[in-house]
């Protein structure tokens, strides 16, 4: 298994990690992505060490909890020998309180997390979206001091703006805090929105990327081709509810890019799919989902091998799309403003 340096960070980390949304299932949103029980954790996560994968995501909020409490139980008499990312700042109340990323906020659900974990420590916790209610330098402060504490190791930011982020890392530098060495993004074959800011900016700040859903939420499982609609899995059972808007004609296109190379290297459309984004810069590590052993082994699968400069290009070409203004107009001014990734 391939190993990269986590951001501007000491820690190297393996570049698949197990997503553990299907954990649980403790409510009609989370049901949609899978309701993994504990033995079947416990399979997932023997089947990931066996490869080499022993970076696991979580969050506080992946049904309401139950996700940090069968992952926990799953790896228990193994912590030392894995990583634990988890994410805070979505409601886990009613309460105004039990909101946000707020010192107050923060403390206890990092306490409660630990709890249901049923460790002493998170390797890397992220603010799963940005509060604009809590100012940055309390928000920064609070994690410096779980930092210092030994409770948790890194920092990471989510779901961010570009400046956002930018003024995060700025409050950091000015304040001697801890700093957000990675962002966890949403990026794709069909969703590159992450190439236009938030690439640039980790390039020049040092910044990885962790990468949820890169199949697209499930729409790049090579079971939704031309005149084929999806009869099974998320996407049938409603699991892009709250995903991005995807044209049917522009999915196709991408599919059918997909299943070319998939024939020619003799890899499925995921594989593929899940090894082009690992081609990206500033790409760490790729969060891979399963709602079952035959998913998993199939998306690890997307390692160990490479896709040609020109296979790489005929997927970007395919899956290209027009960026917002202003980087439609940069794009005139390659010479002094370089990017990272044709658009």
């Amino acid at each position: 298994m391939e190993h990269r340096q986590l951001g501007r960070s000491g820690l190297k980390v393996p570049v698949l990690s197990l997503g553990t949304g299907t954990f649980g299932g403790g409510n009609a949103f989370f049901e949609r992505w899978g309701r993994t029980d504990v033995a079947e954790a416990t399979r997932l996560v023997d089947i990931c060490l066996e490869a080499g994968v022993n970076f696991f995501d979580t969050a506080d909020v992946y049904s309401g909890g139950a996700s940090e409490e069968i992952l926990g139980q799953a790896l228990k008499g193994r912590r030392d020998k894995v990583l634990i990312s988890s994410k805070a700042t979505f409601a886990m109340g009613e309460g105004p309180n039990q909101v946000g990323s707020s010192r107050h906020h923060l403390i206890r659900s990092c306490e409660d997390s630990l709890r249901r974990l049923g460790t002493d420590h998170i390797d890397l916790y992220f603010m799963h979206a940005f509060d604009a209610l809590t100012p940055v330098e309390e928000t920064l402060r609070a994690l410096d001091d779980l930092i210092r504490a030994g409770k948790i190791g890194y920092i990471g930011a989510s779901n961010f703006s570009g400046w956002q982020l930018m003024k995060s890392l700025a409050v950091s530098e000015k304040y001697g805090l801890g700093r957000y060495v990675v962002y966890q993004a949403y990026y794709s074959l069909i969703g590159r929105d992450y190439e236009w800011e938030l690439m640039p900016l980790g390039l020049d700040q040092g910044v990885g990327l962790m990468i949820w859903s890169p199949l697209g939420w499930g729409r790049l499982t090579g079971k939704i081709r031309r005149g084929r609609p999806a009869t099974e899995g998320r996407i049938a059972m409603g699991g892009a509810v709250g995903g991005p808007e995807v044209e049917d004609e522009y999915l196709y296109t991408v599919v059918d890019a997909l299943e070319a190379v998939a024939e020619e290297v003799g890899r499925s459309i995921p594989q593929v799919a899940l090894n082009w984004l690992l081609t990206r810069p500033t790409v760490c590590n790729v969060v891979i989902g399963a709602r079952n052993e035959e998913q998993l082994r199939q998306n690890l699968g997307a390692v160990g091998w490479s896709l040609s400069p020109e296979q790489v290009a005929r997927l970007e070409a395919a899956s290209q799309r027009t960026p917002a203004y202003p980087y439609w107009h940069q794009r005139g001014f390659d010479d002094r403003n370089p990017k990272p990734t044709r658009w």
